[in-house]
């Protein structure tokens, strides 16, 4: 598979001699970019499952219906997965660190919105908002990222305090929102990303300026609107499937629907000038690899955490609190293998040394909880802590190599549309995994309640999560042989530069 916009192997003299030149500060600002744009990331991520935990809460204030209270999820993720590859073609047109500092006052203005509303219809508007903005805050985030770190070691490091925010961000939110919930106020779910958004903002006035890219022509219009259009679809649909099952004619018109729309797109952009997400993009091994590897561990990673969440609240009699509690230890694995593994080996092992046995580390996790009985005892060290051990060293392993072939080596123009491409697959895994295994999970149940041998309601439940974390095992040991050869090089830097 050819790129053909990949730079020449070692053609970084730019960054070395600007590095030389402007010494000890130079490197300080990188560090300092790194900061303020991890800081962003947790905001994106937080906001994802966050305010799950707080809506029952929200609910109740502001008298929102059984069925509309999910739009205080769906909108923020129909807005953001379906306008990512925009946000990222707007990133390289404005400059990434220009869209980064809209997306984070923007970000901060719809949170604070959101956190005062006193309507429903206010929240869904402001969750949508926020939606808007991350999608041009995350990959504006990732390019700045990937243009700043380009000596192997220090990428290596970057990335894997990058994927380490982002892998315990959804874990850090169930707890944040379980604490500000109970403490404060639901409202203090949303008001939590001002300050932060503020910082990171006040924080973003000292990273190294970039400029915008001239002569891109315009904005690839019916690419733009077939892509938002039909991510938006099938994210929608998946988000549909969980409560009207997958057999729904809505949900199947939807699916149908937004694959049209994504199979046209791709047409488009193969026959446009100035695509939104050039094919070429796509079209290289290693990045493919590591694109499909992220779709897939999300698909898997997001079905794990709905159901430790149901596992431990409904089975063990855990509150919010202790059910966010017991899974920071996955975060602090997540931390460990993103930094400590993942970071430190990169550029020393290829990719695939990487990604690969983070996969198989994550399925160990689920293959652990599918042996959970009703009967089990001592199920949290025997079967939790080490299954939240594996899937996080999994995930912080994955993450790193995955983002940095996502945006290696990439010509300018490109970086934006890769960026949002990596962030798309990961919004894509997410919305397909929560409704997929949530799918599995109570198809199982019932049908566990309708066999004649007297069950309760507990061991269905629990024969029903297992069944659905057995199709996420599944799943990533068929993934773990998808990319394989993909990511298969001599060298680490072989997988930069493969045509």
């Amino acid at each position: 598979m050819n790129d053909q916009h990949i730079e020449p192997l070692g053609a970084k003299p730019a960054v070395e001699v600007r590095d030389i030149a402007e010494g000890p500060s130079f490197a300080r600002r990188r560090w300092w970019t790194l900061l303020v744009v991890s800081g962003a990331q947790l905001l994106v991520v937080l906001d994802g499952t966050i305010v799950n935990i707080a809506l029952p809460s929200a609910q109740s204030a502001l008298g929102m219906s059984d069925a509309s209270r999910q739009w205080a999820v769906t909108a923020y993720a129909l807005a953001f997965g379906g306008l990512l590859l925009i946000g990222g073609r707007v990133s390289s047109a404005l400059g990434h660190r220009r869209t980064f500092v809209i997306g984070l006052v923007g970000f901060a203005a719809s949170s604070a919105l959101g956190g005062a509303a006193v309507t429903p219809e206010l929240l869904f508007a402001a969750r949508a908002l926020q939606g808007v903005f991350a999608a041009v805050l995350a990959p504006a985030g990732l390019s700045l990222l990937s243009t700043t770190f380009t000596e192997p070691r220090e990428r290596g490091r970057a990335f894997g305090v990058f994927a380490a925010v982002g892998a315990a961000g959804s874990a850090l939110g169930l707890v944040a929102g379980g604490l500000l919930t109970e403490y404060a106020s639901w409202r203090w779910c949303l008001y939590i990303n001002v300050p932060v958004a503020l910082l990171a903002l006040l924080g973003a006035t000292r990273m190294q300026p970039d400029r915008p890219l001239r002569g891109d022509g315009p904005l690839d219009v019916a690419g733009a609107l077939l892509s938002a259009s039909g991510f938006a679809a099938v994210v929608y649909a998946f988000s549909e499937a969980e409560s009207l099952g997958w057999d729904s004619s809505k949900v199947l018109a939807l699916l149908t629907g937004g694959i049209l729309l994504l199979a046209v797109f791709a047409v488009v952009e193969v026959r446009t000038p100035r695509p939104l997400l050039p094919m070429r993009v796509l079209l290289h091994r290693a990045r493919a690899g590591a694109l499909i590897a992220i779709t897939l561990l999300f698909v898997a990673m997001f079905g794990f955490y709905l159901f430790m969440s149901y596992y431990t609240q409904t089975v063990l009699g855990y509150s919010p609190v202790q059910a966010g509690l017991a899974l920071l230890i996955n975060a602090l694995a997540a931390l460990v293998g993103s930094t400590l593994i993942a970071g430190r080996l990169h550029g020393r092992v290829p990719p695939g040394m990487l990604i690969l046995p983070g996969l198989l580390a994550a399925a160990g996790g689920m293959f652990i909880l599918t042996r959970l009985t009703p009967q089990s005892a001592d199920v949290l060290p025997q079967y939790l802590a080490p299954a939240l051990v594996l899937t996080g060293l999994g995930l912080g392993c994955v993450m790193p190599p995955t983002a940095s072939l996502a945006t290696a080596n990439m010509h300018p123009r490109d970086i934006g549309a890769a960026s949002a491409a990596y962030n798309a697959s990961q919004q894509l895994g997410a919305a397909l995994g929560t409704a997929l295994l949530n799918t599995v999970a109570a198809t199982t149940t019932a049908s566990y309640l309708a066999a004649p041998h007297h069950a309760t309601q507990t061991a269905a439940s629990v024969h029903g999560y297992t069944a659905a974390l057995t199709v996420a095992f599944g799943i990533l040991v068929a993934t773990a042989c998808i990319v394989a050869p993909l990511t298969a090089t001599r060298t680490a830097r072989e997988a930069d530069t493969q045509r």
